[in-house]
């Protein structure tokens, strides 16, 4: 049979549409490594190994993508089909990647597939296992992954406890340029200033902008949301943008025209972010701007997304 995807049987095409939401996330995102890491750090890799060995039955804590997994996989349980799919990809060798393994038995995650690299980057295997999303504390590891057009975030350290799941809705808050939309308008904003930026996004109000690198991780958002109804829909999405009027029109008609709806937009005008983010009680907050990550982190699990120009600018 031709491998045209346009002669594939129906039940084919019809499986490939229904893929579930699929997020690949680091064991250092997942449970808390830093003891070990510190081992790692001092001792060398020998030493970490042997510790991991000698430690393969104490279930490892959370870490800080912890809660966000575990109200993810939770959406399953109130569904009669898989919608979520959570993969384990690891810098940890299979040997020491055991501990790993036995501590999300001992959480009850359902978390069946892995990929252990043995102390390389695991962003080869993310389009393989077809991510829509990868969380990881190695900044280098997302920019690898941005790289391939995976929606990708450097979960931050933390100083805050971590808010343990509930049975309320999953919610995830997304910056808008840079983040679900491309960096052409920030590009404006940083080189000519606020009202050049206002004056131009004005003028292109009709002119859909391009997709960043989460736009199509929000539309897989959007269709797993489809499967339930508005009232007891387990996610709520939210736009958290420094953007005011009149910038705002522009943002509403690229929505709208990539028909995704977002369960709450708010236009800040350059107000400062966190005490939306903590209103809103955000799982999760993407941003591609170290200063409003840096902000956020204390109070919400946050997300920094290297892409666009104000991260070009920095130090690699």
């Amino acid at each position: 049979m031709s491998s045209n995807p346009q002669t594939q049987p129906p039940e084919t095409q019809a499986t490939a549409k229904e893929s579930p939401l699929t997020v690949g996330i680091s064991s250092t995102a997942l449970f808390d490594l830093s003891v070990s890491n510190e081992i790692y750090q001092q001792q060398g890799l020998e030493a970490y190994r042997h510790y991991q060995i000698s430690q393969e039955d104490t279930p490892l804590e959370p870490g800080d993508g912890y809660y966000l997994v575990e109200k993810l996989l939770n959406i399953n349980k109130i569904s009669d089909k898989p919608l979520v799919e959570i993969l384990l990809l690891s810098r940890n060798s299979a040997d020491t990647g055991l501990r790993v393994f036995n501590s999300i038995r001992a959480h009850d995650l359902g978390i069946t597939r892995a990929a252990f690299c043995g102390g390389e980057s695991p962003y080869r295997y993310i389009k393989a296992f077809g991510c829509d999303l990868f969380l990881s504390t190695n900044a280098e590891d997302v920019r690898q992954a941005l790289a391939q057009n995976i929606a990708a975030a450097t979960l931050l350290g933390r100083t805050r406890p971590l808010k343990e799941s509930s049975g309320e809705p999953l919610k995830l808050a997304f910056d808008g340029d840079s983040v679900l939309f491309s960096d052409e308008a920030e590009r404006v904003y940083q080189q000519r200033g606020l009202d050049a930026f206002s004056e131009s996004e004005l003028d292109r109000a009709n002119h859909s902008l391009a997709g960043g690198p989460f736009k199509t991780f929000l539309a897989a958002l959007h269709r797993l949301q489809q499967e339930f109804p508005q009232s007891q829909n387990p996610i709520r999405t939210a736009l958290v943008t420094a953007r005011g009027a009149p910038a705002h029109e522009r943002v509403i008609r690229t929505l709208r025209s990539w028909d995704i709806r977002l369960d709450e937009s708010l236009f800040l005008g350059g107000m400062e972010k966190t005490e939306f983010l903590r209103a809103f009680e955000a799982d999760i907050f993407f941003d591609d701007q170290a200063t409003h990550c840096d902000r956020a982190s204390p109070h919400i699990p946050t997300g920094h997304v290297p892409h666009g120009i104000t991260n070009a600018k920095q130090p690699s």
